[in-house]
C-alpha cells in the first residue's frame, strides 16, 4: 500500500488512528483508487470465480483506471460464499490465514471468511476509530454483550482493548448476571443489540436498578434494524447516548461504519471500504443522495477480498461534511432489505432455512407461516406449520413430539429457538402468486 500523510481539523481530540477520517476528499480518492487497483488484481489472480466473471465481461485489472471504472466490474453476492464453500473465495493461502469467522447462509452450511494478520490489524483500526468517533477513550470500560464465537460481533468489539479500553467479554444471555456486572464494575460503554439492551433495562427496573445512577455513558448498538424512536426510548430510559454501528461478516464484521457524536448517519471508513449505491433492480450506480442498495468493496482485506458485494441493505450516501468535521461519506439509517432475510436477535434467518428444516420432518406439509413479533423488546419468531392429513391426530403426546422435532430442526439450521405451532391441514391462507411466508409484526 502507498503511504499517505493524514491530518485532522485540529479541533477534535482524537485517537491517532482517526486521522484518515479528516482527509480532503481528493486525497482520500487517490488512496482509494490505488488500493482498489491492488485489490482487484489480487482477486483476479487468486479467486477463480471473480476472474471468470471478469473474463465474461471482457474486463481486466488494467481497465480500472479511475474510481468510476469500478462499475465495469461484476457484483459479488452472498451465495458466492456458499457455492464456493469453504475456501473458494480465499485469495490467501491457508498458511497466511490466522482466523476464520462464519455466519449463516441460506442453508445449514455457514459462509466462511478468513483473516490474515494484516486483516485483523485493519479490523482493530476501524473499531478503534469507531469508538473514538463517539468519545470513547483509554480508561473506559466496555461491557461487550455481543456473542463470541464464529460470529463477528463479540470478537469485533473486543478490539477496543487496543485503544486502552478495558473489555469485559460477557457475551450474550444470562440477563441477571449482565445487570449485576453493569451495576458493580464501573462500566461506561455497552455493546449489544438495541432490543437486548431494552430487555436489560426492563429486567433492571424489576430489581430496582435505575440506569441513570450508573457511570454508563455510551451504547454501541447494531446487528439488527432499529429506529430513531428506539434510540430516543433507550436514551430517555437509561441516560446514555445510543450510537449505531454497521458491519457484516462478509466484509469484515462490525466497524465498516459508525456514527459519531452528531448521530447523523454512520461514517464509512472509506480508506478500507469503498461504498456505492445502486438500483436494486437494474444494478445501475446511483449518485450520492439517492436511495438504493448499498454495495461495498474491501480495499485492504487480503484473505477474502470482496469486490462490489451486494449487501441487500437499502440506504443512501451522504457526502456532506459532518458537523464533527469528518469528510467520510455517511450511510444513512438502513430502511429495508432488498431480499427476504430476517434479523432475529442479531442472527440472520432466511425463510428458505425454515423450509429446509421443516422438510426434514415427514409430517410437515409444505405450507407454513413465519410470524415475527417483538415482546418485551425482544424479537420472537413463531412458525405455524400445517400437518399432513395422514399425520393429524388428537393424541397430545404424538403432536407434541412432532412439534419438538420441528423446533429442534429449525434451531439446528438457524441457531435460533422458535416457537412452533401445529395447525390443521388447509388452514393457512394460500396465494395465487408467490407464497407470502413471512408476517413481520415488529
Amino acid at each position: 500500500m502507498a503511504n499517505f500523510e493524514f491530518w485532522n481539523d485540529g479541533n477534535t481530540p482524537l485517537h491517532p488512528a482517526s486521522a484518515p477520517d479528516f482527509v480532503p476528499r481528493p486525497q482520500m480518492e487517490q488512496m482509494q483508487l490505488h488500493r482498489l487497483q491492488v485489490m482487484v488484481r489480487r482477486a483476479y489472480e487468486n479467486v477463480p470465480l471473480f476472474r471468470g466473471r471478469c473474463e465474461e465481461r471482457k474486463v481486466t485489472p488494467d481497465d480500472v483506471k479511475s474510481l468510476a471504472d469500478i462499475a465495469r466490474l461484476p457484483f459479488s453476492v452472498k451465495s458466492d460464499l456458499r457455492d464456493t464453500y469453504p475456501y473458494g473465495l480465499f485469495a490467501s493461502p491457508l498458511d497466511d490465514v490466522v482466523r476464520i469467522h462464519a455466519s449463516s447462509g441460506t442453508t445449514g452450511k455457514p459462509i466462511v471468511v478468513g483473516y490474515t494478520k494484516g486483516d485483523l490489524e485493519v479490523w482493530e483500526n476501524v473499531i478503534t476509530r469507531s469508538l473514538a468517533a463517539i468519545g470513547v477513550r483509554r480508561g473506559d470500560v466496555l461491557h461487550n454483550a455481543y456473542g463470541y464465537g464464529m460470529f463477528t460481533g463479540g470478537l469485533g468489539l473486543h478490539n477496543a482493548q487496543a485503544m486502552g479500553v478495558t473489555v469485559i467479554p460477557v457475551g450474550g444471555g444470562n440477563t441477571e448476571r449482565q445487570i449485576m456486572l453493569l451495576r458493580d464494575l464501573g462500566i461506561t460503554v455497552i455493546s449489544c443489540t438495541p432490543s437486548y439492551f431494552l430487555h436489560i433495562l426492563d429486567e433492571a427496573a424489576k430489581v430496582g436498578l435505575d440506569f441513570h445512577s450508573l457511570p454508563l455513558k455510551y451504547g454501541i448498538f447494531g446487528a439488527e434494524p432499529w429506529t430513531e424512536e428506539m434510540r430516543q426510548r433507550i436514551e430517555e430510559a437509561s441516560g446514555i447516548k445510543a450510537y449505531d454501528i454497521y458491519g457484516l461478516t462478509e466484509i469484515i464484521g462490525p466497524g465498516v461504519a459508525m456514527e459519531c457524536t452528531a448521530q447523523s448517519g454512520m461514517h464509512i471508513f472509506e480508506d478500507h471500504f469503498y461504498p456505492e449505491v445502486v438500483d436494486p433492480e437494474t444494478g445501475e450506480v446511483l449518485p450520492d443522495g439517492e436511495t438504493g442498495e448499498l454495495i461495498l468493496t474491501t480495499l485492504s482485506k487480503a484473505a477474502t477480498p470482496m469486490i462490489r458485494y451486494r449487501t441487500r441493505d437499502i440506504t443512501w450516501l451522504n457526502r456532506e461534511v459532518c458537523a464533527c468535521g469528518r469528510t467520510l461519506r455517511r450511510i444513512m439509517r438502513v430502511s429495508a432489505r432488498s431480499d427476504d432475510m430476517l434479523i432475529i436477535r442479531g442472527v440472520n434467518v432466511f425463510p428458505s432455512q425454515i423450509e429446509a428444516a421443516l422438510m426434514q420432518v415427514d409430517a410437515a406439509a409444505p405450507h407454513y407461516q413465519i410470524i415475527v413479533t417483538r415482546e418485551n423488546d425482544l424479537d420472537r419468531m413463531e412458525i405455524e406449520v400445517e400437518i399432513r392429513p395422514e399425520h393429524a391426530s388428537d393424541e397430545i403426546k404424538q403432536m407434541e413430539a412432532l412439534r419438538l422435532r420441528m423446533s429442534q430442526a429449525i434451531e439446528r439450521i438457524t441457531n435460533i429457538r422458535a416457537k412452533v405451532t401445529l395447525v390443521q391441514p388447509n388452514s393457512l391462507a394460500r396465494s395465487e402468486g408467490k407464497a407470502k411466508r413471512v408476517k413481520d409484526l415488529r
